[in-house]
Formats: C-alpha cells, structure tokens, sequence
C-alpha cells in the first residue's frame, strides 16, 4: 500500500509530501491537516505535538522518516489513532512508558495486517509453525493470506531485505479495507492492552519474499524461525537513538 505513494511522490521532498497529505485530507484524530515539517528543537512529546499541531517532523533526506510519511499517507486513520492513543496515553504515565505505548510502538515501527479468513492459517501463523505455514500450506498462504506492511521501521528494512526481519502482526478479514480494519481493531484495545495482544509474524518467510524461502531447509533455520517460547517484543534491529525532534 505504500509503493503507490512513493510513486506518485517521486523525488522525495516536504512539499511533495505535503502536496500528497494535502489532496488526500489526512488529518489527525484531533482535527489537524497533517504536515510534514523540517525537524527544530527536540519535542520532549513527539507525539504530542503531532496531536497538538498535525506537525511531522520529517527529515526527507532520511530513509526512516520517508517511510514514516508514507505510511501516515498510505494508512491515514491507523497512523492517526496509534497517534492519538499515544497522545492520550502519555499524560498518565508519570515519564514512564507503559505496555499499551509499547504495543502502539511495536505495531507503529513494525506492524503488519494480515489480512486472512482461514482460521487454520491464522492458528498456523499464531502458533510459530512457520514451516507448516509457509512451507506445506504455500499455495493456501498465497491464495488467501495478504500481508499489508504498516511499521516504517520495517519498510526501511525492506529495501535490502534479509531474514530475521519480523513484524507484530493484527489479523483482519480478507476482504476488508487494511487501514479501517486496523483502525478499528485498536479503538477496541483494552486500557490495559501488552504487546502480547500482537502476533509475530517474520514476513521473510512469505512465499516469493527471498530467492532462499523457494526452498524447504530454509524454514528449519530456527536462528530465524523460532519457536513460541522463546519470541520476544522485538521488531527489527533498533535504529541509533536521536532526539525526539526527529520523526521517531
């Protein structure tokens, strides 16, 4: 869903990406016209001000802050509720991060809607039997199994792709709009809502997605496909720390 936007933006620029935001009216949850600005002084919020202003700091020369942007394009009411959550979260935490903004960030920096009606895929996927899934169901998996990439940190990854990438995972219906489904799963989260409530899903494993996965030994690699027990919150290997000013 992002590829359209990167297309039609082409040389990546804040005017280019403004122009885009501005045709298709995204907004935030509180009623901002979003744009994507040149980063200033480090926000002690970023996401407040986000909330507060529709202000993105957006380095467009940065491959991260791309992606970010043309995921607020390609999934505007997700990108605007995981902004708003977190928005709504923060002034409750006394400075300390909570297990609902941890998911908000694992499924922001690392998300994926699976989009998918086959109960016994999703059980496949939900259980870490990731040969079964990919290997002796492949031909299912690509018949009825659509994986939508949300989280930019993933999307960045994505240009040279490798195995061990992994995202968190949502499931929708297969016929449903990604974004709204999305959307409408979290404004169903629970108050007290853990990162567990999202599924691990390392997306090298789709069929097609590396020359190496055309081949069966490929899912018996369990420095990648791990089992169960021993999966973390992990998305993708962290991008150096900056200042909140930036756009994540």
């Amino acid at each position: 869903m992002v590829r359209p936007w990167l297309e039609r933006l082409g040389a990546p620029s804040l005017e280019g990406l403004n122009a885009l935001a501005q045709r298709a009216g995204v907004r935030t949850q509180s009623g901002h016209p979003l744009r994507f600005v040149a980063p200033s002084v480090a926000d002690a919020y970023y996401e407040i001000r986000v909330f507060q202003t529709g202000c993105v700091a957006t380095r467009p020369d940065n491959r991260h802050d791309l992606f970010n942007a043309l995921a607020w394009l390609a999934f505007p009411k997700t990108k605007a509720l995981i902004n708003a959550l977190h928005a709504e979260e923060i002034p409750r935490e006394n400075g300390r991060r909570g297990r609902k903004r941890d998911l908000l960030t694992l499924l922001d920096e690392g998300g994926a809607i699976v989009q998918c009606d086959d109960p016994e895929l999703i059980a496949s996927l939900r259980a870490a039997r990731w040969k079964e899934l990919f290997w002796e169901r492949r031909a299912r998996v690509q018949r009825s199994m659509r994986f939508c990439v949300l989280g930019h940190a993933v999307l960045e990854q994505a240009i040279k792709p490798w195995p061990g990438i992994t995202c968190k995972a949502l499931f929708v219906p297969r016929d449903a709009d990604p974004d709204r489904a999305a959307c409408a799963w979290l404004a169903e989260l629970a108050p007290d809502a853990t990162p567990a409530a999202l599924a691990a899903l390392p997306v090298f494993g789709y069929p097609g997605w590396l020359p190496d996965n055309e081949r069966a030994p490929f899912y018996d690699d369990t420095r990648y496909f791990r089992l169960l027990r021993e999966k973390r919150d992990t998305v993708v290997p962290a991008p150096p720390a900056r200042p909140r000013g930036g756009a994540l």
